[in-house]
């Protein structure tokens, strides 16, 4: 059965600096479909979270198409970008990037209250979602009340709360042990079984192994892309 295409890379290049230029994607061409399980993987400074960035709508390309539901993402405006990533795409971030002095269930209605979602519905999905991630009992729990595990669960359900198609998710693991580390991915994987398309970022081959695809980047190309 042949999937639909999430994500189509065509010869994405990114370029820092004027003066002195740094090549930190080179012509990467990828495509990614529908509710696949991908790991991008490579050394520090390979380009993979830049591609991740460019993929999940963060940063525009400096040349190249990135194709998302039809639309070349490259072309788009920063306030186009933004509402894509809003309603198509969720992250998820090695540092959990959550509200210090917000509860668990306020972390993960934030994004609902960009879109416009009243009060008492964004309770409700931030509720159902903390329960989904086995939080139910930690909602009022603020970041530092919680363990590096929670903490990312947390962050996992904020991801969820909007339904979106992809979800990106850039060494989720890298401030977690061993068994935290196990049940995030484990999470991640169901959520793939659901039918999201998951994208992990990871340097990690034991963190890779998880996924049905590994694409490795090694100075801003793509070397191997194997399932």
């Amino acid at each position: 059965m042949n999937r639909k295409i999430a994500l189509d890379v065509k010869d994405v290049w990114k370029i820092y600096g004027t003066k002195v230029q740094i090549e930190v994607l080179r012509g990467v061409s990828l495509s990614i479909s529908e509710a696949e399980f991908v790991a991008i993987i490579g050394a520090s400074g390979s380009g993979k979270s830049t591609l991740m960035h460019v993929m999940g709508c963060l940063q525009k390309p400096t040349r190249g198409e990135i194709v998302l539901d039809s639309v070349n993402i490259a072309e788009l405006t920063e306030d186009e970008l933004a509402e894509i990533r809003g309603k198509q795409i969720g992250f998820v971030f090695q540092q959990f990037n959550l509200l210090p002095l917000k509860t668990a269930q306020k972390n993960v209605e934030l994004p609902l209250i960009f879109q416009g979602v009243n009060a008492t519905e964004r309770s409700k999905k931030a509720a159902e979602l903390l329960e989904r991630v086995g939080l139910g009992h930690r909602m009022s729990h603020k970041p530092s009340q919680m363990s590096g595990g929670e903490q990312q669960r947390v962050a996992i359900a904020r991801a969820l709360v909007g339904n979106p198609a992809i979800i990106f998710a850039d060494e989720p693991t890298g401030n977690l042990d061993t068994k935290s580390s196990q049940e995030i991915m484990s999470i991640l994987k169901k959520l793939n079984s659901e039918g999201k398309t998951l994208i992990v970022v990871t340097h990690d081959p034991e963190i890779a192994k998880w996924a049905d695809r590994t694409i490795r980047l090694r100075d801003g190309r793509v070397i191997t892309d194997e399932n």
